[in-house]
């Protein structure tokens, strides 16, 4: 028995070891540098305001785009607000009397485009899992609804498009999940956005509503190391809208935007870096 014992603390050290190297690696391998700002925020929004600029949201009821939708109402950031999707929203708070809501069938965007004309800004939270939908249905939310969306968007007059993908995200990849979501932002790009955000978060930290045992597991199985690591494999969603509507504000030079997760952390607190 002592022996078992002493095998398996070796083995667990050595997991932990493994674990932590890898994790400062992750830490130090994403690029995080603030943009350059040539206002403090609470000016770049301010300015941001006065263009009276119009976005939608697609995805409005999933976890993502309820809480960026939120934001969006709270921080008045654009004159007119749309939420485009399959079925209506009920909304309590009076905040949101003023957010025009547009009914479209996904299956046939085609026959909807103008639910996507007029709007400067896009951001696109759409997605589903192959649990969920299968692996065909998840084909067609994740990269179908998603670039047929873009593609009416930008006929529609869309400037900038921000698009909710996931860490690892890379075409080429052998799983499914990341090969579709690598593939979506290669080809949502070559649609031509003057401006063209990708934002790439690992596991959200969030109370979903959706059941997603994986993603639960994940959660506990991570969460000593994101007390020591917050950057490395997590965020929470409320970091992640607030990086969006930073990233919206403040000015870029690139045609494509592309934030990993640290970077998502370092733009998604500016504001809270700005008050303390």
């Amino acid at each position: 028995m002592p022996g078992v014992w002493g095998a398996g603390c070796w083995i667990g050290g050595s997991v932990i070891i493994l674990l932590v190297a890898i994790t400062l690696h992750q830490e130090h391998s994403e690029p995080a540098e603030l943009p350059r700002m040539a206002k403090d925020l609470k000016t770049l929004r301010e300015d941001y305001r006065h263009l009276n600029k119009s976005c939608f949201i697609l995805g409005a009821s999933g976890e993502t785009g309820k809480e960026l939708l939120k934001e969006i109402v709270q921080s008045q950031l654009f004159g007119k607000v749309t939420v485009i999707g399959r079925r209506k929203l009920s909304f309590e708070d009076e905040a949101y009397k003023d957010v025009n809501q547009e009914l479209v069938d996904f299956e046939k965007l085609d026959e909807f485009p103008s639910a996507f004309q007029g709007h400067d800004v896009g951001f696109c939270c759409l997605g589903t899992t192959k649990a969920k939908s299968g692996e065909a249905g998840f084909i067609r939310v994740d990269h179908d609804y998603v670039l047929q969306s873009a593609q009416l968007a930008k006929a529609g007059g869309c400037q900038h498009f921000n698009l909710e993908s996931s860490r690892g995200a890379d075409k080429k990849s052998s799983f499914l999940y990341l090969r579709v979501k690598g593939e979506v932002e290669a080809e949502v790009e070559e649609v031509g956005f003057e401006r063209f955000s990708i934002f790439r978060p690992a596991v959200l930290l969030c109370d979903r509503r959706e059941s997603r045992p994986s993603e639960w597991i994940a959660r506990k199985v991570l969460a000593p190391v994101s007390y020591f690591f917050p950057t490395a494999y997590s965020v929470p969603i409320t970091t992640l809208v607030k990086a969006m509507l930073n990233n919206a504000v403040l000015q870029s030079d690139k045609k494509v935007d592309l934030l990993e997760n640290k970077a998502i952390h370092t733009l998604g607190k500016i504001e809270e870096e700005k008050k303390s």
